[in-house]
């Protein structure tokens, strides 16, 4: 490849593209922080936290009630979208990966996102595919927007004042707005429901709901949306605005959330509440309602998500016979482990939030601000910069948590269990010690899901996790300068330390957290990754000789063409091979080697990519590694079938071979003679096996390939037995054949021959060639891939019919596949199915044409033989 195809893009928007969308994500985060805290100013934070106290109890618990009743509605959508694509599974999986989806996705975030990885997790293992989650996820996400639409525009045509504080325009313009929209929201969901052809767009193709299952979703989405918004309403003071015009405020304040793409619509949400309030509402007490709906509507889901996650480990690693009804639920409980580390990240870095705000919120009770004056000074400045620096520290190792890293775990359960010390320290706040605890509990039985050995600080941190801390910094800010906004600004606040004043504390703590997270990101960013572009060397090329003698899968030769990097495990007992074209890491095929270290394998190359901002991808996989595919939240996309025929059973005896067997008996009558020269085959029959080479490339119009195929080189032919057929003394075709000493699987790369050749000639090689196979010992032969019959069917399936022309057009084991499929099946084989693995979110159709860059030797390539 030349370096043109290798290096980095030269032009600036090509480099910055990508992150544009995390820039907008941070940059519309930090606006909303800022009108947050210019609506919140005139307010005394401790005042904001009495409120929250002193809110009545019974209004608590019908805002849970209330919250309960509309994640059962949110179950509803998994429900109807699984009747929807034809798909069973039994209710308790429906209720365990619907309650976990939407309680980790409306937390963490990015929901449809988060979500659909959490399902993509627990769903898979259960037999759905790709298709099958993605569909759940869309359904879902088209339902719920069209009925916050439906419900908002209603509100809105009832109460068009409802929006007056936050436009110009006219409420009785509003109103003919709301009415419009309303009816013709209505009109084409009616529509569609009555529609029985499939509706295509852009290319994907969607069957209509039935008119049952539409009112049924609408009638889940209207309880998911009037129950969320109760919540809101009972924590919120009592005032003028009914729940109506309240009910238009709050589908608008959605909107905007999930407009700005912000984690949570965290900012954006509150400050559109806020704003259409009436001015009656006191901030302080409006301010506390939004707290606690934040609490109670996110975090107490997400509470109960991380606890049944830690029974469901307990219950895993139980020796104790399970009873029939916990045996029925034991793939629910198998699959859910897999979203364990998920889940815990999200609490790791949810707990570093918290400890970094507490270390910058004031004492907020009596007795916290009595022990202000009986505690010795140093426990209560130490308290302070001892949780401000654990909550900066838990920050990162959330990043080690998600990567299963068996270090970050412990670091993880200690720097909790220091929290608790500091959270007593700093003004006795057993509260949040609980909290904490609590944790800990939930974290311990997670103990096996974090076996990686690598190092927390190996490859660096992601932008997206820089902005995101960044963002976490800027927050936190926030918090303290609303906090402290009565405590003049001096610089003595940086160095006085006094027992009754919590300011110049409070600044050293976010100081001290501040530079923690700016040091160990800069220092971690400024760290090359391991993983280079370099090609093989040598050394490297001769360690992978060994390796791959040893193991089954002959394919792992093509290690040895010198056109790829290695990455190596730190045993050196496996490798996986890989080229970096443009924004993709492309490896080929599945890591080899040692079976224990495929994860590590895995695992290492992926946080790489991630680092250095692109995607990662594996080309050409086999369904041996599903489960970790899944357990890492790429996406599977089914390339094709490999044909492998058992060597065991074959032969040219029986009627079902008289076709085959007659071909091959009329070759031996015309000349043809088979034979396999051993490694290294001599200068000479290279030299003739070049002219047949060079000649059918010629013929074929094509020329050499790479990558995912050898090509004519001499010291790479070398390396392999060859299977020549003469035609009477003429070598006529040749092809080098790859093995290993497992003699599990034999395959052929290059196979070329002359233009005037023999009819019957592939048969004749093949047939001969397992029958040499089976006498040697082999137990089966692959034949190679064939593209995926049938893709045209499948709903929404253009991009996979497009991907498999482009990358079959450059790819294989062969060139010519017209009727190719129908070649092989002639010798009964058994069709394994072959997976491209990338990253849920990844253009696949950009991928496919990296591959075929890769493949064909640049994009130049692609685009003359295109």
């Amino acid at each position: 490849m030349s370096a043109s195809d290798t290096s980095p893009p030269t032009n600036l928007w090509a480099r910055i593209k990508p992150i544009v969308p995390y820039l907008l994500t941070a940059g519309l985060f930090a606006l909303g922080t800022f009108a947050l805290y210019h609506l919140l100013k005139p307010i005394n934070f401790r005042d904001v936290m009495d409120q929250v106290r002193d809110t009545p109890l019974h209004v608590i618990v019908l805002s849970i009630l209330a919250m309960f009743t509309g994640y059962a509605a949110l179950i509803g959508y998994d429900w109807s979208a699984l009747r929807y694509i034809g798909k069973k599974l039994p209710f308790p999986v429906i209720m365990m990966g619907g309650f976990l989806g939407y309680a980790l996705g409306n937390t963490v975030g990015a929901g449809p996102v988060t979500g659909g990885a959490v399902r993509y997790r627990i769903y898979s293992s259960l037999g759905l595919t790709a298709y099958d989650i993605a569909g759940i996820a869309v359904f879902g996400s088209a339902a719920f927007g069209l009925g916050a639409m439906i419900i908002g525009f209603g509100a809105l045509a009832y109460h068009p004042f409802a929006l007056q504080s936050l436009t110009s325009i006219s409420p009785h313009v509003l109103r003919w707005i709301g009415i419009a929209a309303l009816i013709v929201s209505l009109g084409l969901l009616l529509a569609l429901a009555l529609r029985k052809s499939d509706i295509t767009l852009r290319g994907y193709s969607f069957r209509t709901p039935s008119l049952g299952l539409l009112s049924g979703q609408l009638l889940f989405t209207a309880i998911d949306i009037l129950m969320a918004a109760t919540v809101l309403y009972l924590l919120l003071p009592s005032n003028e605005m009914g729940f109506a015009t309240f009910l238009a405020v709050f589908a608008a304040a959605i909107f905007a959330g999930v407009a700005s793409h912000v984690p949570g619509g965290v900012g954006v949400f509150e400050t559109v509440i806020l704003t259409a309030l009436p001015d009656s509402v006191p901030v302080d007490q409006a301010a506390a309602g939004l707290l606690l709906y934040r609490l109670i509507y996110y975090l107490v889901p997400f509470g109960l998500a991380l606890i049944l996650l830690a029974l469901s480990e307990l219950r895993m690693a139980s020796s104790k016979p399970p009873s029939p009804r916990m045996q029925a639920l034991a793939p629910v409980f198998g699959a859910v482990t897999s979203i364990v580390p998920l889940a815990m990240a999200a609490m790791i870095f949810a707990s570093g939030i918290f400890m970094l705000f507490s270390a910058v919120i004031p004492a907020a009770s009596e007795v916290a601000r009595d022990l202000e004056l009986l505690l010795p000074l140093g426990l209560l400045e130490g308290g302070a910069l001892l949780s401000s620096a654990i909550g900066a520290a838990l920050l990162i190792i959330a990043h080690g948590m998600l990567r299963r890293i068996e270090g970050a775990y412990w670091l993880a359960v200690g720097a909790l269990m220091a929290g608790i010390v500091a959270s007593l320290l700093h003004g006795l706040d057993y509260q949040r010690a609980l909290i904490l605890s609590l944790m800990v509990l939930v974290l311990l039985p997670c103990r096996r899901e974090f076996y990686r050995s690598a190092r927390l600080t190996r490859n660096p941190l992601s932008l997206r996790w820089v902005l995101l801390l960044g963002s976490i910094v800027l927050a936190a800010a926030a918090v303290y300068f609303f906090a402290h906004k009565a405590t003049p600004y001096s610089h003595e606040l940086w160095w006085q330390f006094a027992e009754d004043d919590s300011a110049p504390r409070a600044i050293r703590a976010g100081l001290v957290g501040a530079l923690l997270i700016g040091l160990f990101a800069l220092v971690t960013a400024l760290r090359p990754p391991k993983v280079l572009a370099d090609l093989a060397t040598a050394d490297q090329l001769e360690q992978a000789r060994a390796v791959i003698a040893q193991q089954p899968n002959p394919d792992a030769n093509f290690a040895l063409t010198g056109d790829k990097s290695l990455l190596f495990s730190d045993s050196g007992r496996s490798f996986l091979m890989y080229r970096v074209q443009a924004r993709s890491w492309i490896t080929l095929g599945d890591p080899v080697g040692d079976p224990d270290e495929v994860a590590q394998l895995a695992w290492e190359f992926v946080d790489a990519a991630n680092a250095a901002n692109a995607r990662p991808v594996f080309y050409e996989v086999a369904a041996d590694n599903l489960a970790l595919w899944a357990e890492m939240g790429l996406a599977m996309h089914k390339m094709g079938e490999e044909a492998v025929v058992p060597l065991a059973n074959f032969s040219l005896e029986g009627s079902h071979r008289k076709k085959l067997r007659t071909a091959h008996n009329r070759a031996g009558r015309n000349g043809l003679s088979f034979e396999v020269l051993a490694a290294p085959v001599d200068d000479a029959t290279l030299e003739v096996l070049r002219d047949i080479s060079d000649q059918w490339l010629v013929d074929k119009h094509s020329s050499e390939k790479q990558f995912s195929v050898g090509r004519f080189d001499r010291d790479y032919l070398r390396q392999f037995p060859i299977a020549i057929v003469r035609h009477e003394s003429r070598i006529v075709a040749f092809a080098n054949v790859l093995t290993t000493e497992a003699k599990e699987t034999a395959t052929i790369d290059l196979m070329r021959h002359v233009d005037d050749a023999p009819s019957g000639l592939m048969d004749y090689l093949f047939t001969e060639l397992m029958l040499h196979l089976k006498e040697h010992g082999f137990a089966g032969f692959s034949l190679g891939m064939a593209p995926l019959a049938g893709l045209e069917t499948r709903r929404g399936s253009r991009w996979t019919m497009k991907l498999g022309a482009l990358v079959y057009r450059h790819g294989g084991h062969f060139y010519n596949f017209d009727g190719l499929r129908n070649f092989k099946n002639k010798f009964d084989p058994m069709w394994e199915p072959r997976f491209l693995v990338a990253p849920p979110r990844a253009n696949v159709l950009l991928i496919a044409t990296d591959a075929a860059a890769l493949i064909a030797g640049g994009m130049r390539k692609v685009v003359a033989t295109g």
